[in-house]
């Protein structure tokens, strides 16, 4: 079962600390594990743009739509047996103390789904 690790900034988190960024012990361990199947960070916030069709209309607008200080940051997927197998996995990720990490079952589309 696939989950989506959305690696978001918090500033409610405990203050980075480079010292206590384990980020290459992470991926190192999910590697081995053979759970990971792609990561990335994503560029800042203010570089996104927020795409809308309303009416038949294209909206495109520069910056993320919600202004809040949680932006993403960046994702993984997990190839994980349960949800709590992918809970335990992103509790050791740095951004789980530093921001937040919201993780997430894909949902795969069966025949006939709209």
């Amino acid at each position: 079962m696939q989950f989506l690790m959305i690696v978001c900034e918090d500033p409610e988190a405990e203050p980075y600390r480079a010292e206590d960024d384990n980020i290459e012990q992470w991926v190192a361990d999910v590697e081995a594990r053979g759970v990971h199947v792609q990561g990335d960070r994503l560029r800042p916030a203010a570089e996104a743009r927020t795409v809308r069709v309303r009416g038949g209309e294209l909206s495109v607008t520069d910056g993320p739509f919600a202004e809040a200080g949680e932006h993403i940051a960046g994702y993984d997927i997990l190839e994980c047996a349960s949800l709590e197998e992918a809970v335990e996995i992103a509790s050791r990720h740095p951004m789980a103390r530093f921001g937040r990490i919201d993780v997430r079952a894909a949902w795969p589309f069966e025949p006939g789904d709209a």
